[in-house]
């Protein structure tokens, strides 16, 4: 699509996305301009905003209109098709009023030389955080559940920080009077922790089986963690 946002942040459309949002052949919609142009100009209205961009050959490429031709154009096509339109300008409009447009060249040069900067930053990050990723794509391609602190090492932080978030968003916590960490069971239900069984002495007073249940973190809880960490990040 071919939509500008001007120097002076007046949304400009195409005629091209004209017709790709109102599903009119664009030949068609060129036609509609010219005439509402011919009428416009025997009525005496400025056509300042009205840009005709021309081929190598000399014929009409496309036509750039501002909002009020834009909206003068579609008077006369069908209520759906104005709607989708004035929508997209819209949303156009909102864009343009977030991004400051440079309006000298060391503005611009300063702008060109903001995104490099941040561009660059991104790069860095992407190479930082590769290897983690790669790691956490072999765990979830093995199939197997690891503890809290292996998890921690493969997410790269402290495992103390990472109980203590685990904590603190419910997917573990500590029943009354005892010191071993339990996985809550919507974490369990959506697949994302499970538990470890390991089978203890029996009681020396009763004489009962006993077993510890170690929290332990899927693949897919893996993944999860390293999503909800990097947002927080």
């Amino acid at each position: 699509m071919n939509t500008l946002v001007a120097p002076s942040n007046t949304v400009t459309m195409s005629s091209r996305e004209i017709a790709d949002l109102t599903g009119k052949q664009h030949k068609d919609v060129i036609r509609d301009i010219r005439v509402m142009r011919d009428a416009l100009q025997k009525d005496g209205a400025t056509l300042l905003h009205l840009q005709e961009e021309k081929d190598t050959r000399g014929y009409t490429a496309e036509f750039l209109l501002d909002r009020i031709l834009t909206e003068t154009l579609l008077t006369g096509y069908s209520i759906p098709l104005r709607h989708r339109v004035v929508t997209r300008l819209g949303e156009l409009e909102s864009v343009s009023r977030h991004v400051a447009i440079p309006q000298t060249l060391p503005d611009a040069l300063r702008l060109a030389a903001d995104l490099a900067e941040q561009n660059g930053e991104l790069q860095r990050l992407v190479s930082v955080q590769a290897p983690k990723v790669a790691a956490i794509k072999r765990l979830a391609a093995a199939g197997g559940a690891i503890c809290i602190t292996d998890a921690a090492k493969q997410l790269g932080i402290a495992p103390s920080r990472l109980f203590s978030w685990l904590e603190q968003n419910r997917w573990i916590f500590r029943r009354h009077g005892c010191k071993r960490w339990v996985a809550y069971q919507p974490r369990i239900t959506s697949g994302h922790m499970t538990h470890k069984v390991t089978a203890l002495k029996p009681d020396p007073e009763t004489g009962l089986e006993r077993a510890a249940f170690d929290p332990m973190i899927t693949p897919k809880g893996l993944t999860r963690l390293a999503e909800l960490l990097q947002e927080a990040a």
